[in-house]
């Protein structure tokens, strides 16, 4: 038994000298990638966005999404009590959404989803989660690529309206669409 120990001990000592070597001081790094040429993969000729400084989509780069004329400015699809079932009257909405996101595959988007104040806090999480997954499906159908579209819940905690009431709650029940740099 002694013998083993050290036996072990020695074999322990040795393995600890072994991976204490220096590193090579051969004048040689790491191989460093040129970036100095343009590319045609970069900003400009691959469709992707201009982003400012801030991280927010630049509004000369999609100003429809901005344009309080334009559908795509509205971002909301609006759920009944207890339901994540989009209504028919966000169905334009959401087919608007799915096209623009079709035609611009480098965009994409953030599902979230919130509830109104009423019920235990896993029961909003779990239900705004569905709501999320319910817009998310629908512009996964009319053709959004799997990759440009993320869900998550915020059950009750990113309320639009803070009053009680019926019309207060409605607001909140909701899926939020937001584009890249918007989050």
């Amino acid at each position: 038994m002694k013998y083993a120990r050290l036996t072990l001990s020695l074999l322990a000592a040795g393995l600890l000298a072994a991976c204490s070597s220096a590193p090579s001081t051969d004048g040689q790094g790491a191989a460093v990638e040129d970036r100095s040429s343009a590319s045609t993969s970069g900003v400009g000729g691959s469709g992707v966005a201009t982003v400012n400084a801030d991280g927010k989509l630049s509004g000369a780069a999609y100003p429809e999404l901005k344009d309080p004329k334009n559908i795509l400015s509205k971002r909301s699809v609006l759920f009944d009590y207890d339901s994540y079932v989009i209504k028919d009257q966000y169905r334009p909405l959401v087919e608007a959404h799915a096209k623009f996101l079709v035609s611009h595959p480098k965009v994409k988007m953030l599902i979230q989803g919130n509830t109104d104040e009423r019920g235990s806090r896993e029961y909003n999480l779990a239900l705004g989660q569905k709501r999320a997954d319910a817009v998310k499906k629908a512009l996964g159908l009319l053709g959004v690529s799997e990759g440009q579209l993320e869900s998550v819940s915020l059950g009750e905690e990113k309320p639009s309206c803070s009053d009680s009431g019926e019309s207060c709650w409605a607001a909140n029940r909701r899926g939020d669409m937001l584009y890249s740099g918007e989050f």
